[in-house]
């Protein structure tokens, strides 16, 4: 709890664009731009999009080991379709339940509406970077019982409780589930997480659950609006 809280309290204060670009300190004349350290550790490199993996060593905080899917193939979302039991290849749910590290991008703009919640396997990124990408209206994501995953770049709203029923969580796995509360993100026992540059609002519980002894947990430079319930920490 405390570690998480100690991160938070850090890296939230990085959230605004006037953040970004704050004053140096003791100088003189027209200021120059200073971005914070997970910025300036990606931002600055206009070759970045060729290299995206290379965010995974941006990390800081508790979560700053967090690798995702850094020595995976590049997987990419090329439709918002979604199936909770029988995702199909190109989708966003067939890529975070496979085995394998898998660094998922996108291929344009989508808003993707999940028919339950989006249960994440280990070893994943989610980077959103280079598109629009929301997940909204319907159940939102969950992070229970893996290690290792990075959510960057994407926004998450208007998050509705899911319904019980069958979600498939692994490629060989299917198991009934009894209904997410409705959190945008809920992680779950699971530790190596990093949470970065999201934009999270009106969901029907909070933005960001983390209970039931999740540890090494980075939630840095996100935008939280509309909502009486940011984050609870478990």
């Amino acid at each position: 709890m405390l570690c998480l809280h100690a991160c938070f309290l850090a890296c939230f204060a990085s959230t605004s664009a006037a953040a970004y670009y704050t004053p140096a300190p003791w100088s003189t004349g027209t200021p120059k731009p200073i971005l914070n350290a997970i910025d300036s550790c990606w931002r600055t490199k206009s070759n970045w999009a060729a290299n995206r993996r290379a965010l995974a060593d941006c990390a800081v905080g508790f979560g700053k080991d967090a690798i995702g899917g850094k020595y995976g193939a590049i997987y990419v979302v090329t439709t918002p379709y979604d199936d909770a039991v029988n995702p199909k290849p190109g989708t966003l749910r067939y890529g975070v339940i496979q085995t394998q590290p898998l660094w998922i991008v996108f291929a344009k703009d989508m808003v993707i509406k999940l028919e339950n919640e989006l249960i994440m396997n280990s070893f994943k990124t989610i980077d959103g970077r280079g598109a629009k990408v929301e997940i909204a209206y319907g159940p939102c994501i969950t992070v229970q019982g893996v290690s290792h995953v990075i959510i960057h770049g994407i926004s998450i709203h208007d998050c509705k409780p899911g319904k019980s029923g069958l979600v498939r969580s692994s490629p060989t796995h299917v198991g009934r589930r009894g209904g997410s509360d409705g959190d945008g993100i809920s992680v779950f026992a699971s530790s190596n997480v990093w949470i970065d540059h999201c934009f999270l609002a009106r969901c029907a519980d909070g933005l960001i659950d983390v209970i039931h002894a999740s540890t090494a947990i980075t939630v840095s430079n996100n935008y939280f609006s509309q909502h009486d319930k940011m984050s609870v920490v478990a």
